[in-house]
């Protein structure tokens, strides 16, 4: 082989050898990158299953309130790709709510101590009963319940509105510690027309509570329209989205 022939061949094997080496090289966000996928809702709106139950995300959700348990995931999830095709950092403010559109923004507010931030949504979560939302660790840790580790919260989105969001939705109507008040008031609300209106289990910290939730309502616009007039006897209705 002529000198400017292996000179040639040798240009090759390296441009060859730093190919493989691109294509096999791996990328791992730091603590202050941030990286965003384009805020598109494709393949995030279609429904799903996780241990059996199926979800059915909501294509808008202005309006939508919630109360309930946050918990947060951080060092093990760092890193992975979240249900958005985003990278999941736990220094950014985000979360993972079960049903809500992607990139939709959220004041959560910790019931326990009165503090609140807003949080955008960017995975799906969390799938532990009783559950409502997954806060990234920055957002937990400025919330305060990074210690605990869950606290009560509510969730108000902050997104835009469409007054016929689908679905299945209740108002609660009432909480309680004694069992019977809840069949009580359940029986109550099926004499006025509530047919549907049922009693869920709902454990915090050691104790036991049974919420009564009427329903069902087909649409958000008609779940707020029974909330309004459910607020004159009980002052404390939020609707709650299956």
């Amino acid at each position: 082989m002529s000198g400017w022939a292996g000179c040639l061949f040798g240009l090759i094997i390296l441009v060859m050898g730093l190919y493989g080496c691109a294509q096999k090289s791996v990328y791992y966000p730091s603590r202050n990158t941030k990286i965003y996928a384009p805020p598109s809702q494709k393949g995030t709106q279609r429904p799903y299953t996780v241990y059996g139950k199926t979800y059915r995300p909501l294509k808008v959700a202005h309006g939508f309130v919630q109360e309930g348990v946050a918990s947060w995931y951080g060092p093990k999830f760092h890193g992975r790709r979240t249900a958005s095709g985003e990278i999941y950092n736990m220094y950014e403010l985000t979360a993972a709510h079960k049903i809500l559109p992607m990139h939709t923004k959220v004041k959560v507010t910790n019931l326990e101590n009165g503090r609140s931030l807003i949080v955008r949504i960017n995975d799906r979560g969390p799938f532990v009963k009783n559950r409502i939302i997954d806060l990234s660790y920055a957002a937990a840790k400025r919330l305060g319940l990074v210690g605990p580790g869950t606290a009560r919260v509510r969730v108000e989105s902050l997104g835009s509105w469409s007054p016929e969001i689908p679905g299945i939705f209740y108002v609660q109507v009432g909480s309680f510690a004694i069992y019977d008040n809840a069949i009580a008031l359940q029986t109550k609300m099926r004499q006025k027309g509530f047919v549907h209106t049922r009693i869920q289990k709902f454990e915090h910290r050691g104790r036991t509570f049974w919420r009564v939730h009427a329903g069902i309502f087909k649409t958000l616009a008609k779940a707020q329209k029974i909330k309004t007039r459910l607020e004159l006897k009980f002052p404390n209705a939020f609707i709650i989205a299956d």
